[in-house]
């Protein structure tokens, strides 16, 4: 797969901070300061920005980007995506892989029960979370299905080639 020409959403910005354009940043990295190692960001539909600061503020991360100068300009991107060039993200090791590279892949049972397509990923307090779209005739009714991502438990195994997940999932549940 290219990712050649992709942009990978590593956050948020948030509230303005201050007076002087700083903007509170909500990060999507693992470790919360990691948005950071990633330059430039690209704010919305398409502007490049450096950050020229940044630091962390209680428990939340604050930054001043180049060309945001007043809380105005804060203002104007206040909940805009952050994104990088997915070229940005490091090389993974051939048993890794990236959320984004799950979305769409086929889910199948141990038993070759086709559970759908991964529709979307989200974090929870416990583990992360992948929402499959059910096949339209699903043989249990069902429409949607949350399954946990625990490798060796629920995911035995992900086949990049034929974009393919196996999970051991009881298709009635």
């Amino acid at each position: 797969m290219s990712r050649a020409s992709e942009t990978v959403i590593i956050g948020k910005i948030g509230a303005p901070y201050g007076v002087k354009g700083w903007v509170k940043i909500n990060s999507y990295t693992d470790e919360k300061t990691g948005i950071f190692s990633y330059v430039p960001w690209i704010i919305g539909s398409g502007q490049q920005h450096q950050v020229v600061q940044w630091r962390t503020h209680n428990k939340a991360l604050v930054a001043q980007l180049s060309g945001i100068d007043s809380r105005d300009d804060a203002e104007r991107i206040k909940n805009l995506a952050i994104s990088i060039e997915s070229t940005q993200l490091p090389e993974l090791g051939d048993d890794e892989v990236y959320w984004r590279d799950l979305m769409g892949m086929q889910v199948v049972t141990n038993a070759g029960y086709s559970l759908g397509l991964v529709k979307e990923i989200f974090a929870t307090g416990a583990n992360d979370v992948m929402l499959i779209k059910a096949n339209t005739n699903d043989a249990f009714g069902q429409k949607e299905r949350m399954l946990p991502i625990l490798f060796d438990q629920v995911i035995l195994q992900i086949d990049k080639a034929s974009a393919t997940i196996t999970v051991e999932w009881d298709p009635a549940f």
